[in-house]
């Protein structure tokens, strides 16, 4: 199943983070990335990127490691 890593509407963060997780190898997509087209691409409506459950916590602490501790809400969203 999988779950919310972080949520933002920071497309720098957004690519950070792919990056970061693809180099570990934990598999994850991006949702809501056409929701720019409600927005007028004004980049108001976040993104949210997901992990497998069973590598949530692994993902946490890799966001944390580098610096992304603050994009990560306090319990994860399940």
């Amino acid at each position: 199943m999988m779950e919310e890593l972080l949520r933002t509407n920071n497309p720098v963060t957004v690519s950070f983070a792919e990056a970061l997780l693809g180099e570990e190898g934990i598999g994850h997509f991006v949702a809501d990335t056409h929701m720019s087209i409600l927005d007028g691409s004004l980049g108001i409506l976040p993104r949210r990127i997901m992990v497998d459950g069973e590598y949530l916590e692994r993902a946490r602490r890799l966001m944390r490691d580098a610096g992304l501790g603050n994009e990560l809400p306090e319990k994860p969203v399940r």
